[in-house]
């Protein structure tokens, strides 16, 4: 099979994508899950006329001219409003955050007043207009302030829960079902024998489709036996998404592909053209969809990256700028690509100026975790790319997440 490229990869992938089903989420869990539908405001805010400051709420024609007196008929509080109407020469001691009372438009500090019993006098300062908040000022009802496919932040809780609503309909987070395969792997924690090594991968992938939105499980480890692979790939039946991770070359070991086929996923691919990550398989069984990665650990994360991020995206329904790369200044010259993808793992910074800049890590082994961890982006360098000079730009996926 040839090597698929990169772009085509992901269009094929991202065509078995499909929405999420819709449920209602109460406040105290929202922060994180995507909307769903658009949400619109069920009230006003402020819902009244409300003061900015502690004052008295006056006629604004009844202090053109200062000193002025004023009869003081009554009080109004937050939660504690004024009934009443202020009339001509009338006055009512107003607190921050209370309803401005019918008759009034205007708020005086109470610095600029001296009180004296049943009346006051204003004896200096013109009423400032932003001393009053207008009702509907933050937002109207009706008014739409979150989007489907927004994910909502901390900000968006608290906006939300001030338009009146006490849960939003989000899309069901993509369960993600993460599978390793090897007899060489023991969990973490474990004491690997001479043979054998620490299965890091899985919780690598569920740490980065979490910061994504997805709901990753991870399966454990399956042997190098159909049988093992077999049992755990039914355990994946409910699952959006099953990534299995390792065994997706083709030599002797190296099951995946005839396991798959076995449990009735349709293949579509699993060679393409990108480094690291060139043997990734690609298959769908009905709505699920399957992304085999390679076990190396770096193109494993890589893949994931690249493929896994945009398809939990889509199937949130989320905007797609969200996983679109962000181009930098390069900080030192690179050489000519060779004929596939690569992805390299750098460290984004600014210059003088602001401006965003890259500097690729020195060592580009796709074995060697410790430069993944240092790196907070990936360099896009297309096939073939002629060779750069300090300064000319690239693409860049961030990897902070």
């Amino acid at each position: 099979m040839a090597l698929l490229p990169v772009e085509a990869a992901l269009a094929r992938i991202l065509a078995k994508a499909w929405p999420m089903d819709a449920e209602e989420v109460p406040l105290d869990r929202l922060a994180g899950r995507v909307l769903a539908t658009d949400v619109c405001a069920r009230l006003s805010q402020p819902p009244f006329d409300a003061s900015a400051m502690d004052g008295y709420a006056v006629r604004a024609q009844d202090v053109t001219t200062r000193p002025a007196t004023l009869k003081l008929i009554g009080e109004s509080a937050a939660g504690h409003g004024f009934a009443g109407h202020v009339r001509a020469g009338e006055t009512v001691r107003i607190f921050t955050g209370a309803p401005v009372p019918e008759g009034a438009d205007a708020i005086v500090i109470q610095e600029n007043v001296a009180a004296d019993g049943p009346a006051i006098t204003i004896v200096d300062g013109t009423p400032d207009p932003a001393h009053v908040r207008p009702r509907g000022g933050d937002f109207k009802e009706g008014d739409v302030a979150l989007r489907k496919g927004h994910r909502l932040t901390s900000r968006d809780v608290l906006l939300a829960a001030a338009m009146g609503h006490a849960t939003l309909s989000c899309a069901r987070p993509p369960k993600v079902a993460i599978l390793a395969t090897g007899d060489e792997l023991v969990e973490p924690g474990e004491t690997p024998r001479a043979d054998q090594i620490v299965s890091s991968n899985p919780y690598g992938l569920a740490a980065m489709l979490a910061a994504f939105g997805a709901s990753p499980v991870r399966l454990g480890i399956a042997r190098d036996t159909r049988e093992s692979l077999a049992a755990k790939l039914e355990e994946a039946a409910d699952a959006d998404i099953l990534l299995t991770i390792g065994g997706a070359s083709v030599g002797d070991h190296d099951l995946v592909v005839p396991t798959l086929q076995d449990a009735g996923v349709t293949l579509d691919f699993w060679k393409i053209a990108m480094r690291p990550g060139k043997p990734m398989i690609f298959g769908h069984r009905d709505r699920h969809v399957v992304l085999g990665l390679p076990g190396n650990p770096v193109s494993s994360m890589i893949c994931a990256r690249v493929f896994a991020v945009p398809l939990v995206l889509a199937m949130l329904g989320r905007q797609p700028e969200a996983a679109q790369p962000i181009p930098a200044a390069l900080a030192t010259p690179l050489e000519t690509n060779g004929p596939r993808t690569h992805f390299m793992r750098a460290l984004r910074s600014t210059n003088g100026a602001g401006l965003p800049v890259v500097c690729p890590i020195a060592s580009q082994d796709s074995s060697l975790m410790a430069p993944l961890a240092t790196a907070d982006c990936l360099v896009v360098r297309p096939p073939g790319a002629p060779a750069l000079p300090a300064g000319a730009s690239v693409d860049t996926l961030p990897l902070d997440f």
